[in-house]
């Protein structure tokens, strides 16, 4: 069995580069900092699916990720969730969050409609971005 992301992953994201497990996504979302991360194990739809060596390097990813939400954006808070309702694939939400954002204090997710970045916001960011994964 191969890795395969989920369209509905692929159709809202861009992507921004791979840790060791994971794949690093950018949520097509202006109006939040959103990183998703997806470990790249065919048909892991819960954590428990990982074994416990995938699952220490998912924590150590998540906290890259945590790290480069705070450098890149500076938000008040970062939220991680793996909620998985819709798209059943392992994946992990790191968004940054901000006291002034269209959804706060409540959750972003149904909040309003998505704003895409432009091109060459997004090109911009994950420019950035993909140099702070880099680094990590």
């Amino acid at each position: 069995m191969t890795f395969t992301l989920d369209s509905r992953l692929a159709g809202d994201t861009i992507p921004v580069g791979d840790l060791s497990l994971s794949s690093v996504l950018l949520l097509n979302d202006a109006r939040f900092p959103w990183f998703v991360l997806v470990p790249r194990i065919p048909g892991a739809s819960e954590l428990t699916d990982l074994s416990e060596e995938q699952a220490v390097q998912l924590m150590q990813e998540i906290r890259i990720a945590t790290r480069v939400t705070l450098e890149l954006s500076k938000p008040d808070k970062v939220n991680v969730g793996a909620l998985g309702n819709i798209v059943t694939q392992l994946h992990v939400h790191v968004v940054g969050r901000f006291r002034s954002d269209p959804a706060w204090p409540g959750p972003v997710w149904g909040h309003g409609a998505r704003t895409p970045y432009p091109d060459h916001a997004a090109s911009a960011l994950i420019e950035r971005a993909a140099t702070l994964f880099a680094a990590a």
